[in-house]
């Protein structure tokens, strides 16, 4: 029998957007990379002692490890459910920061941010959104995705200043402590908030206007992963991802480093922006999808993040640092959308029983597109002139992946039940083919 959506589930989805919240010091990578970066060129005996072609390697790998322990961690959120899965991602976060505030080797980073950290992330986020989603009608599947993953995209509003703070008071190491002992406690803490419906819950759909009583659909087909991956849609999605993430984190993986040259000491303040626009992207990208459909979204999002990236090439040469962080945020705004709309597109086409597994193998794309490119731009900018090569190499992907939108199909309607009209009206039955 349906249900209404209850005060249980709203709490469900602000403790995977709280979760979320802590796990998205990924974003604020920029600022880490700032301060060690400045540590290798002052030098000295506690200085970071890196090549400076190897700072972004910790980010790079864990861009990888969060993509590829989704598969993990989506089949542990399959078989023990939401919260131990949330609670083993809090322990992973935590023990990866003491690493870091333990020792500046470039090993102990790429251990504890890369791998550590890389996985705990995953499994965090691998556990917040498909609770929340099966709480609620499949009419707010884009809302409700948008409002869990945007929490991730918002994190750097705060956790920007607040790591530009604690660098300048006490240190990279020391505050590498103080955040891991935060994020332990907040991930850990809100996991025990994580919580399936109960078997046989059924949410209500919304009341249809006009006489028509509400239409009942067949339930999508649960998919597992090996026929997912016989369907022609995942390699479509899959590339899709692949670019639409890829270009997005070359850019959030260097803003702040981009915006210093313009605004100085106050580069923390772009990536706090674009953080905003980050979050905002998801849940208007989940709403919007909820409206037009989600291939159509997709197609607005991707051949609008190409404009941005060729429009990048002026507004970077121009110093500006109005242009610069209205460009941040615009191409934040469409990079977040990516994080609403494969989810929502993993669960329309493949069903909810193995959601977790299915959709932790499609975010492996998130994975391979920001080391791909990001490791591609890192060569490029070495070069006279690579910062515009980047943003070309960007925008013709993206460019490529918009028409690559064309060959997915919206799914179409399954089987409408039954629809009682009210009064003289007598019930039919109407078929469509999927």
């Amino acid at each position: 029998m349906s249900q209404t959506s209850s005060s249980k589930g709203w709490q469900v989805v602000m403790a995977g957007t709280g979760i979320n919240l802590a796990l998205g010091v990924l974003y604020a990578w920029s600022i880490f990379k700032g301060a060690i970066q400045a540590s290798i060129k002052a030098g000295g005996p506690d200085a970071f002692n890196w090549s400076l072609a190897s700072v972004n390697d910790p980010y790079a790998l864990c861009c990888l490890f969060f993509a590829f322990s989704m598969i993990i961690a989506g089949k542990c959120q399959d078989k023990i459910g939401p919260a131990r899965t949330a609670l083993i991602g809090g322990l992973l976060v935590g023990a990866g920061f003491a690493l870091m505030g333990y020792s500046n080797s470039y090993a102990a980073w790429v251990t504890g941010f890369g791998v550590l950290a890389g996985s705990g992330f995953g499994f965090g986020y691998s556990a917040a959104t498909p609770p929340a989603l099966k709480w609620f009608s499949a009419k707010k599947t884009g809302l409700i995705a948008g409002i869990v993953v945007a929490g991730f995209g918002l994190a750097p509003v705060y956790i920007a200043p607040l790591s530009s703070y604690l660098l300048g008071v006490y240190g990279i190491q020391k505050s590498m402590f103080i955040l891991g002992a935060g994020f332990l406690v907040i991930v850990c803490g809100l996991s025990f908030l994580l919580a399936n419906p109960p078997k046989g819950y059924v949410p209500a759909e919304p009341a249809v206007k006009g006489d028509a009583a509400p239409v009942k659909k067949a339930a999508v087909a649960d998919a597992n992963v090996s026929e997912m991956l016989r369907s022609g849609k995942f390699y479509l999605l899959w590339i899709n991802f692949f670019i639409g993430a890829g270009a997005g984190l070359m850019v959030i993986g260097s803003v702040a480093g981009l915006a210093k040259h313009s605004m100085g000491s106050m580069a923390f303040v772009a990536v706090a922006i674009m953080a905003i626009g980050n979050a905002s992207g998801r849940v208007v990208a989940g709403v919007l999808s909820d409206k037009i459909g989600r291939r159509a979204t997709l197609t607005i999002m991707l051949s609008f993040q190409a404009i941005l990236m060729f429009s990048a090439i002026p507004v970077v040469g121009s110093n500006s640092a109005v242009l610069l962080v209205l460009l941040a945020s615009l191409i934040g705004f469409n990079y977040g959308s990516n994080l609403t709309l494969f989810p929502s597109f993993a669960k329309d086409y493949w069903g909810f029983k193995n959601y977790g597994l299915n959709y932790g193998t499609l975010f492996t794309a998130w994975g391979v597109g920001g080391l791909v490119m990001g490791r591609v731009s890192e060569m490029l900018n070495a070069q006279p002139g690579g910062l515009n090569k980047s943003f070309i190499l960007a925008g013709a992907c993206l460019a490529s992946g918009t028409i690559l939108t064309f060959f997915l199909r919206e799914k179409k309607a399954v089987t409408v039940e039954a629809t009682e009209m009210v009064g003289e009206k007598v019930a039919v039955k109407v078929g469509t083919s999927a």
